[in-house]
């Protein structure tokens, strides 16, 4: 069970580190498909389970990003938009910009760097 746990928290660990790199090589500042509509944080990366799908056969429950929203907004269509981005508890969906958005990218760069950080610690900590 411990070894279980230790891989789903690297696997988790690897899908932050490579959302970070999307965001900062400028996954969200344009789609190549649609290169006037606005890309929405987390749903249009790579890092979603149902990216390039015309529609959800993935229920956000599976992802890994349920781990990080509050659990009575974890019902709400896109969750991932709730989760709380830095101490004043400011998410995708109260900014409610998309990921050409200054604020919305500072933020997003500012959580996914303390978590992964967050769960480095961890990790060091049990190994």
């Amino acid at each position: 069970m411990a070894i279980q746990q230790e891989m789903d928290q690297q696997v988790m660990l690897d899908a932050l580190k490579f959302e970070l790199r999307f965001l900062e090589r400028g996954g969200y500042e344009r789609s190549v498909r649609e290169p006037r509509r606005e890309l929405s944080v987390f749903q249009d990366s790579p890092s979603c389970l149902n990216y390039a799908l015309a529609h959800r056969t993935h229920p956000c429950s599976e992802c890994f990003l349920i781990n990080f929203v509050p659990a009575e907004k974890q019902g709400e269509s896109i969750p991932c938009h709730h989760i709380p981005l830095n101490d004043r508890g400011d998410t995708l969906e109260s900014l409610q910009g998309y990921g050409r958005d200054f604020h919305v990218q500072e933020a997003m760069r500012g959580w996914l760097q303390t978590t992964i950080a967050d769960l480095e610690a961890a990790s060091a900590k049990t190994a």
